[in-house]
């Protein structure tokens, strides 16, 4: 189980920075939210140990009546989305606060970026799955088609996930072990290294990776 919870930010886009021996290092840069813990989970009351924490403060008419009951109860501003993050032990997080990304993110930790990938709409299997090609030659009947999906006696039946043509993208996808770049709490930044799902502007969930580091 991890010791610390994720944070939540929007996807600004990719850009090139330069380490101290000059080297183009490419990262993404996440604008992170205001993160602000909304609630706790306890075993006694619940059955399990998790924090609560609220993305970006958004306006009311946003959230529908019962998050906006349960923020009001706590007298916390309206936030929006509310995730939880299992954690071993809730008592150092404090409803109301706001969650430091320096204190959670250190620069060459490993990090899991979870979001929504790019939808590309219908596709066939040569674009989705990476599939082989027909002969492209005038006398070829057969070019981008899928080919044969299974003999028809035995077991005359398509058999479950195989590679088919359909939706492409527009699916919750998580990006694993990722180097953390730069942090900057005054702006709110996190620089990871490499790409990470969604589109510009996109919400993305960033959290310790289940890889141990030694840092």
């Amino acid at each position: 189980m991890k010791n610390t919870p994720g944070m939540m930010g929007k996807k600004v886009g990719m850009t090139q920075i330069f380490d101290a021996e000059g080297n183009s290092v490419p990262v993404t840069v996440v604008q992170l939210g205001e993160n602000v813990v909304t609630e706790t989970r306890t075993k006694e009351n619940n059955g399990y140990t998790a924090v609560q924490i609220g993305g970006f403060v958004v306006k009311e008419k946003k959230l529908n009546k019962p998050e906006k009951g349960a923020l009001a109860k706590r007298e916390l501003p309206m936030l929006k989305p509310l995730r939880e993050f299992r954690v071993d032990d809730t008592s150092k997080f404090k409803i109301g606060e706001e969650l430091n990304a320096e204190e959670l993110f250190k620069p060459g930790m490993l990090v899991d970026v979870q979001g929504k990938s790019i939808g590309k709409g219908f596709q066939g299997t040569i674009k989705r799955y990476n599939a082989g090609r027909g002969p492209m030659a005038h006398g070829s009947k057969f070019h981008r088609s899928m080919g044969s999906i299974g003999p028809g006696t035995t077991p005359g039946r398509v058999f479950k996930g195989l590679h088919m043509p359909g939706q492409m993208g527009n699916v919750i996808s998580t990006v694993r072990k990722l180097e953390v770049v730069r942090v900057d709490t005054e702006k709110r930044l996190l620089l990871v290294r490499g790409a990470i799902p969604g589109c510009d502007g996109g919400t993305v969930v960033v959290s310790p990776s289940v890889t141990k580091w030694n840092g």
